[in-house]
């Protein structure tokens, strides 16, 4: 009868926070996602691209913002809960039945593990690939120059320092009424007008042919103006493009056993830090291990308190205060991991000690609830 009695407790408390997690989860994600697919929409629709590119890029952010957001939403959920449980006198209920608080905690144990599970998959499998499907999708978005260049009537500006305006666009691909402002180089701003030009695909990529053209540039450090007429121009399109696909390797997209397994060589062939590389594999893995506890930590600081008509306010304040030195933690051990490689195991410093403060609370709520049994209860054995 109790082993069924418990296990009732412990799928009411996961089902109630597995609820409400989503809740939350689902609120948070749509916070960021909006955020994230404005500054998108910005770089993509408003460059040229159509709606399905725009949606293709907002979902490959979805398992980074995920990462950040589930966390999060894991501690709220268990906050919320725990307090209803303590409001409502469920809690008292269910410690004057004889559970102890380490079983108490036992189901958002549980949860932690399972939202360790979901933050390590996203972290160490999903986000990564995301990532590297986002920088190569960014590229390829970069190269097709028809999709930024075939829009009549308005400015775009389909790379840094450079904007375009196309009057009429005839069914024969020829640009009429050209207008090209060149600021690329921050000390040179050369404008290009001409009735006519054509995108043309060469052997050193895309090119700008202008035809009956004039040509302005002005000297920003002198202050000089030079006029230029030309019969034919040629812009060369295929150098911006390099410039900007020229470094793609990013850590975010490297998968964490490369990180992990670096060595000084690929470090150096990527153009990236070796004790970063390290620190950020080994960090993915770190990361699902601490998200675990957080949810034990707000659960056990709000088993400290008894029932008071005034609230558990201040175990909630106390879980807060008590998680955020976790994160500084993680700041202070990145900050010193990334200046030296042989510092890279830092990164589980934060899971250690976040394991330890939820043991440590949790032995706390359990000799408390005995303390308050015992004067409430005199000469009683404990159970």
């Amino acid at each position: 009868m109790e082993g069924r009695s418990l296990g009732r407790y412990d799928r009411y408390i996961l089902s109630q926070l597995v609820v409400l997690f989503g809740f939350f989860s689902l609120v948070l994600i749509s916070v960021y996602w909006i955020n994230e697919a404005v500054d998108l929409f910005d770089s993509l629709v408003a460059d040229g691209q159509n709606l399905r590119v725009f949606l293709e890029f907002t979902a490959l952010t979805l398992p980074q913002i995920m990462m950040m957001v589930l966390p999060v939403a894991g501690l709220v959920a268990t906050l919320y809960i725990f307090n209803r449980l303590i409001g409502e006198s469920e809690l008292v209920v269910l410690q004057t039945a004889g559970l102890s608080a380490a079983r108490l905690l036992r189901p958002v144990l549980i949860f932690g593990l399972l939202l360790g599970l979901l933050v390590g998959v996203l972290g160490n499998f999903l986000a990564p690939a995301a990532r590297g499907q986002f920088i190569d999708r960014s590229a390829d978005v970069q190269a097709d120059l028809t999709g930024r260049f075939l829009r009549e009537g308005q400015f775009i500006h389909p790379a840094p320092g450079l904007s375009v305006y196309v009057r009429e666009i005839t069914e024969q691909g020829e640009f009429r009424d050209l207008f090209l402002q060149d600021r690329v180089d921050p000390a040179t701003e050369t404008t290009y007008t001409a009735p006519r030009a054509l995108l043309l695909e060469a052997s050193s990529g895309p090119q700008l042919v202008m035809f009956d053209g004039l040509a302005q540039t002005y000297d920003v450090t002198t202050g000089r103006l030079t006029t230029v007429l030309f019969d034919a121009f040629i812009y060369d399109l295929g150098a911006l493009i390099a410039d900007q696909n020229a470094a793609r390797t990013e850590l975010r997209a490297l998968p964490t056993g490369v990180l992990i397994g670096a060595d000084a060589e690929l470090a150096a062939t990527l153009g990236l830090s070796l004790a970063q590389m390290r620190f950020v594999g080994h960090d993915r893995i770190a990361r699902g291990l601490f998200v675990i506890f957080p949810p034990l930590i707000a659960a056990a600081c709000l088993m400290l308190g008894g029932f008071s008509r005034f609230g558990v306010w201040p175990q909630i304040l106390l879980a807060v205060v008590l998680i955020i030195p976790l994160q500084m933690v993680w700041n202070a051990a990145e900050a010193s991991a990334i200046r030296n490689v042989d510092l890279q195991l830092l990164a589980y410093a934060q899971p250690l000690l976040a394991a330890s403060l939820a043991g440590g609370l949790t032995l706390l709520a359990m000799a408390r609830k005995r303390k308050r049994r015992d004067r409430t209860r005199p000469g009683a054995e404990v159970a």
